[in-house]
């Protein structure tokens, strides 16, 4: 059956980091069709009223529709710690992220992390999300079932570690990782709407075997995206190079073991040197903002007009729980303050499309979701710029849809969302 959901739409035709506002395409009374889970057409609401006269029509008066946020970086076994007080990243984990992921050893308790996770991504407008796990195989099918069960595109892997640096109740070995890595794969990769990402967590918990086992998966299965984490703290740059005194830098403990390449994401990547800089932009590698953490736990700026202009492609991420919010509105804001804080004023269309079809790009998703256009998957949400005192006060100023929308990015958040759709079905 055919539906119609009409209100302002808002989408893209091109790069926004690249172009600007002029890649943005803004309908002020427009209309989306949906048909078995995928968009039909989009187009002016009477144009699609007309072609489809029988299709029974959902108005959302002045909402924005736009395709449904993606969070490329998340630790979903870290939901109940976000906003955990005072720690840099090498403490943030001893203290808080270890003890509660030893907590996932049990799969009830998974269970119902993941079930408060995916109610609070899509509470804030999240309909995709690559996340990492923990080192417990239940973990991994706990997200994928519950991921499943609401039809969310999602993407998630085992989080492997077996160095001394990390506690022994989340220690495997080189094989463990290896095999239990290969079953979660071959279980879930593929299946229905779901993707599996191999994830050595980084280079300090893993051993050189370690990496080099999954290196070896990576390459047996090329179309899987890999995820680690890069050059997200100096202290940490430091520790890694106690650990790997012959490797050429922080990219290179990832190079030598088969661990860089165009289907791999790395998480902030803030202090790059120029050699990684370069072999980063050499292989077409992606790089996962996360600007709450960031500044949460103190790491630094990340340079997101810089890296796009190299030519990386760059999505937004909450990374939650070192990010302080699940909201992908907080995090656009927070972008934008880092950015200005680097001497960019980055536009709206551009951290609108860092938050959607720039974070698809980085998933290797651009041709499923992240926009909305015809034949893609019908992830969607609407957006209410009005949707405090203070924010409608402000955009009732407004002079055009950006000036409409910024300030809903800098002051909005979960009341801002008036529907989400995932597959074409409405959750809220």
């Amino acid at each position: 059956m055919i539906e119609l959901i009409l209100g302002q739409v808002l989408s893209f035709g091109a790069d926004a980091m690249a172009e600007g506002p002029g890649a943005a395409r803004h309908e002020a009374r427009g209309a989306v069709a949906l048909e078995a889970g995928r968009i039909l057409a989009v187009g002016p609401a009477g144009d699609l009223r007309a072609r489809y006269p029988a299709a029974p029509v959902t108005d959302m008066g002045d909402k924005l529709l736009s395709a449904g946020f993606i969070d490329t970086h998340v630790h979903y076994p870290q939901t109940a710690i976000i906003a955990s007080w005072g720690k840099r990243l090498i403490d943030w984990l001893g203290t808080y992220t270890f003890p509660e992921e030893m907590r996932f050893a049990d799969p009830a308790h998974a269970e119902r992390v993941a079930k408060t996770y995916f109610d609070l991504a899509l509470a804030h407008g999240t309909t995709s999300m690559c996340s990492y796990c923990t080192i417990h195989p239940a973990s991994v099918e706990a997200f994928f079932l519950e991921a499943e069960a609401r039809g969310v595109r999602a993407l998630a892997g085992r989080t492997c570690m077996d160095r001394a640096t990390a506690p022994e109740g989340l220690r495997d070995t080189a094989q463990a990782a290896y095999d239990e890595s290969k079953a979660l794969l071959e279980r879930w990769h593929g299946r229905n709407r779901l993707s599996y990402v191999i994830t050595p967590r980084f280079s300090p918990t893993s051993t050189p075997d370690q990496l080099l086992a999954l290196g070896s998966l990576w390459a047996e299965h090329p179309d899987c995206l890999m995820q680690t984490h890069l050059s997200e703290q100096v202290d940490e740059i430091a520790w890694v190079k106690s650990l790997y005194p012959q490797a050429r830098d922080y990219l290179d403990t990832y190079e030598t073991f088969g661990l860089l390449g165009a289907n791999a994401v790395y998480g902030h990547a803030i202090h790059l040197a120029p050699r990684e800089m370069a072999r980063l932009v050499e292989v077409g590698a992606g790089l996962a903002h996360c600007p709450t953490s960031n500044t949460f736990i103190g790491s630094g700026l990340f340079d997101t007009a810089g890296m796009a202009a190299a030519g990386l492609r760059v999505g937004l991420a909450t990374d939650t729980g070192g990010g302080s919010s699940f909201s992908m509105l907080r995090t656009m804001a927070a972008a934008y303050e880092v950015a200005q804080l680097r001497g960019v004023a980055l536009h709206p269309a551009q951290l609108w499309y860092l938050a959607t079809t720039g974070a698809a790009r980085l998933l290797r998703l651009e041709e499923k979701v992240g926009n909305l256009a015809p034949g893609m998957e019908a992830d969607l949400i609407a957006l209410d710029l009005a949707s405090t005192p203070a924010i409608a006060q402000r955009a009732a100023r407004a002079e055009n849809v950006w000036e409409a929308l910024f300030p809903t990015i800098m002051m909005g958040d979960d009341r801002a969302i008036a529907g989400v759709w995932v597959g074409g079905k409405r959750h809220r």
